[in-house]
């Protein structure tokens, strides 16, 4: 697996990945455990949803 998930984008996906398991707890909720996908996404650094579209937030090595 080829990372194509950036540095910025793995801390919103694992930021959002909890709100939204908080906000599954608060209003107890079984969608909050959607949240442990994007929390996933960005410990793994690769998304599988960028594959078709050829999407990478990675920076590029310089030349």
């Amino acid at each position: 697996m080829k990372k194509n998930v950036g540095c910025i984008d793995r801390a919103v996906r694992i930021t959002a990945g909890i709100l939204i398991i908080l906000c599954g707890i608060y209003y107890q909720s079984l969608w909050g455990a959607l949240g442990f996908i994007p929390i996933l996404t960005g410990s793994l650094g690769w998304c599988p949803a960028y594959l078709p579209f050829g999407i990478s937030t990675c920076k590029r090595p310089e030349e």
